[in-house]
């Protein structure tokens, strides 16, 4: 049921923008048109105001108006530049906040670009402070200046708080939109307090019960409110043994908490025991999102989240790093290859077996990699098991060398009819697939202990040493068995 709910919401959000590219081809199509026609200045100027404000743009205005901010922000990030402008410029102004929340880093950077100091404040005053401390980052400081007056003092304290918090924190990700509660009312007390609220905050599934000094004492589940008779006191439903999370967590020990134990929100607690914010499901699933989008990013060497429609040259210098290091890890493996040029000119074979041997074990490097950078983020490897799983990875290697390099052995000896040309290619691709083992499993590791993401170029510097590795252990093998 889920399933076919994703591939439907899909559908619809893929439906509007593309109606929206089609409503902007359309305008694009007819202001060429008009520009083109050889008439007076101020008429065509009204005959583009005739054929286009009236229809294309007042459709696309109509269309944008019933759009949510998630979808709106999707669709600015699959459009052009000038096309992504325009329909920005569009946007209501009272939905300014939302949107820029919604869209990515690099998008965002891009719009902001276009708006004046007056338009930024009013776009950050529509949010709550922890999504304004989201978009604080990006915002000039004289913004954030205006922002900090406009808010009250209990909003300057929680913007405040949420800004010191790093960015991977539990901290910067709680809100402090909730509901609180004392343990010496009634359920009836309590249902007459929350009819006085227009709504609930969202993913509210449960009240925060506190005494009087805010220190958190445990959770009332909404559901117990409305199945207990009204004079029931509080103190007899609330659930103390809850799980709570504290400020300077790691957030992905709260996303692994809310995956484990199926929770919709979870209270914060700092070292006094004061309940200081929540932590909701919405937004762990967009920590997970950004996560998982910037190992992707990570494991290709990028250095950022990139706008597709950047400029050549930004887009360029976000993947220079690595591919700088690419180019000079190259370098070294055509100075191995041409150490052996001896070996290579005596047997030509040799020439057209190499990438085979360095190919098969860049992938099996790969694929132990992606497991540990997964085992990693879940955080089930520790010290007492690295070993084991080291020993079995290499397991792993050494059957997958046996198995793969002796098919590949025996095609070479198809191929070239030398015995000791297949066994050398045989040695060589089990030697190389337990190198990628050794490399795939200790790259992310250190990076993880050096206090860096463990993700990061690892499949460049992996794909680097393999093909060295395997040119090196190849020739050599060949140069010794074969040559000698």
């Amino acid at each position: 049921m889920s399933e076919n709910h994703e591939h439907h919401y899909t559908d619809d959000v893929q439906s509007h923008l593309q109606q929206v590219q089609s409503l902007l081809g359309k305008h694009a199509l007819v202001e060429t048109l008009v520009r083109k026609q050889e008439m007076p200045r101020a008429e065509r100027h009204e005959l583009v105001e005739s054929l286009l404000h009236k229809r294309h743009l007042v459709e696309l205005q109509t269309k944008l108006d019933e759009l949510h901010p998630a979808d709106i922000a999707y669709i600015l990030e699959a459009l052009p530049i000038e096309q992504r402008l325009l329909v920005w410029d569009m946007v209501k102004a009272d939905r300014d906040g939302d949107i820029l929340i919604e869209v990515s880093d690099a998008v965002r950077e891009s719009l902001i670009a276009t708006m004046s100091r007056e338009e930024l404040r009013e776009a950050a005053e529509q949010l709550d402070t922890d999504e304004i401390a989201d978009l604080a980052p990006d915002l000039p400081q004289a913004v954030m200046r205006d922002v900090f007056k406009s808010l009250s003092v209990e909003e300057r304290e929680q913007l405040r708080a949420a800004m010191t918090y790093p960015e991977d924190s539990v901290g910067a990700l709680m809100d402090f939109d909730m509901v609180t509660i004392r343990e010496d009312v009634t359920l009836e007390v309590v249902s007459r307090y929350l009819r006085r609220f227009d709504e609930l905050p969202d993913h509210t599934d449960q009240l925060f019960v506190i005494d009087r000094n805010d220190r958190f004492i445990g959770v009332l589940a909404l559901h117990r409110l409305l199945v207990n008779e009204p004079e029931t006191d509080v103190a007899r439903l609330v659930h103390h043994e809850t799980i709570t999370l504290h400020p300077d967590d790691k957030a992905e020990q709260a996303a692994q908490a809310f995956e484990r134990y199926d929770l919709v929100s979870a209270p914060v607690v700092d070292e006094d025991g004061k309940l200081v914010g929540r932590v909701t499901v919405n937004t762990v699933v967009d920590f997970i999102r950004s996560e998982s989008e910037s190992e992707l990013l990570s494991q290709a060497g990028l250095r950022e989240e990139e706008d597709i429609f950047a400029s050549v040259w930004k887009s360029a210098q976000n993947r220079w790093l690595w591919l700088a290091l690419n180019l000079c890890t190259a370098f070294f493996a055509s100075r191995v290859i041409g150490s052996f040029e001896g070996t290579i000119e005596k047997f030509v074979a040799l020439a057209t077996l190499m990438p085979i041997v360095a190919g098969i074990a860049g992938n099996s490097g790969n694929q132990t990699t992606t497991i540990i950078i997964r085992s990693l983020a879940l955080g089930q490897i520790t010290h007492s098991n690295a070993r084991h799983l080291l020993v079995k990875e290499l397991a792993i290697s050494a059957l997958n060398g046996v198995v793969w390099g002796g098919v590949a052995g025996l095609f070479a000896y198809v191929l070239y009819h030398n015995i000791t040309l297949s066994l050398v290619m045989t040695s060589a691709m089990l030697l190389n697939l337990l190198l990628g083992a050794v490399v795939g499993m200790f790259v992310p590791l250190t990076m993880q202990k050096l206090g860096r993401d463990p993700a990061i170029g690892s499949s460049v510097l992996l794909t680097a040493i393999t093909d060295s590795g395997g040119f090196f252990i190849f020739l050599g093998l060949a140069t010794i068995f074969l040559i000698h």
